[in-house]
């Protein structure tokens, strides 16, 4: 039997916290769950899940959509669209079987490429090899989540560029609903008429549209401000996520730009470090840009964004001796009237 081989490419960087990482996570066990249900994609759709963040992996590996479990999804530090390139690119030499003389091999694979951000290091030589070795022998979809990625970029990579418009959860819901039909349209397509290609159902413009890579684009300055803290009590690490936001600066014609809090969200320690970049942030964010504060996701310390000297963020209880869990100093802590710096993750 031949296989129709599918690889979903996720940005599992810190921006992803929270909401966006759920739905995908979600999403995609919906896609599974409806493909069971149709006989083309049971006998022909085998499903890959890779990550990338600072490092990538893989998540799931190729298989048969009976066997296929959804997976907890991780986070990590970084945007390495590299790495997960390198990653999909050797997972398709390794598993996609090769027509010969002797016999038909696998459809032609799709790669569904999911990424809300712009990489945190250089893709080109990555792209170099992806355009040389399988650009004609793969579908690509790239898929932008929000309009803070470089499309033009994603167009080196793919004709079929997408900007998700993901307002809220009944946009994720119609988006993954979209990806489950293609798919399915394609699995009946190779089925019966033996064609390759991929046969893309129709987009519904508010939720999804086709974006032209060489449009002139302006980026939105750091959509998303992430903090990597560390609980007090317990020595387990957490992020806290601030969204942009704008308000009147009172002149005619210019805004202001803060960041309101997003949440605090409980990490997988191990998964976290594993795939984190090893490159060193020196990014730092002005307390006086942040509004709205949290506690902490483990311990439930009331405040859960306090620095320490080192420049290690961590919760508190309140006023008074505490000990940084990153360094161990004992020290008074206290609220500060004046603003200052403190660290961020590449995000």
């Amino acid at each position: 039997m031949r296989r129709l081989p599918i690889y979903f490419l996720v940005d599992i960087s810190e921006s992803m916290v929270g909401e966006p990482i759920e739905q995908v996570q979600d999403g995609i066990a919906t896609i599974i769950k409806e493909l069971k249900k149709d006989p083309y994609s049971l006998e022909t759709v085998w499903i890959s899940i890779i990550g990338f963040a600072g490092e990538s992996e893989v998540i799931t590996p190729l298989q048969d959509i009976i066997s296929f479990y959804p997976p907890k999804i991780p986070i990590g530090s970084g945007t390495s669209l590299s790495k997960g390139l390198f990653t999909v690119m050797d997972c398709i030499d390794k598993e996609v079987v090769k027509t010969t003389y002797e016999r038909k091999g696998d459809w032609k694979p799709i790669v569904f490429l999911f990424t809300d951000g712009i990489p945190t290091d250089d893709a080109t030589a990555a792209i170099d090899r992806w355009n040389k070795n399988y650009n004609g022998k793969a579908n690509t979809i790239a898929v932008s989540i929000g309009d803070n990625t470089n499309y033009k970029l994603l167009g080196s990579l793919s004709d079929n560029v997408l900007l998700f418009k993901n307002t809220d959860e009944n946009s994720y819901r119609e988006f993954f609903k979209w990806v489950t039909d293609s798919i399915k349209t394609t699995s009946q397509s190779v089925s019966e008429a033996h064609k390759e290609g991929i046969n893309l159902s129709k987009i519904d413009s508010i939720i999804l549209e086709k974006v032209n890579p060489e449009m002139q684009q302006r980026f939105p300055d750091n959509n998303f401000v992430v903090l990597n803290g560390k609980c007090s009590e317990t020595k387990k690490l957490y992020l806290i996520k601030f969204k942009k936001a704008l308000t009147d600066s009172g002149i005619e014609g210019m805004s202001t730009r803060y960041y309101r809090l997003d949440g605090a969200y409980k990490i997988e320690e191990n998964s976290y470090l594993r795939l984190s970049s090893s490159q060193k942030s020196n990014l730092k964010i002005s307390i006086e840009e942040l509004q709205g504060g949290a506690s902490c996701p483990h311990c439930a310390n009331p405040i859960a964004l306090a620095t320490c000297s080192c420049g290690g963020i961590h919760c508190l209880k309140g006023e008074g001796h505490s000990t940084c869990p990153w360094c161990g100093t004992s020290d008074y802590y206290g609220f500060s009237s004046e603003g200052f710096d403190i660290n961020r993750t590449l995000g």
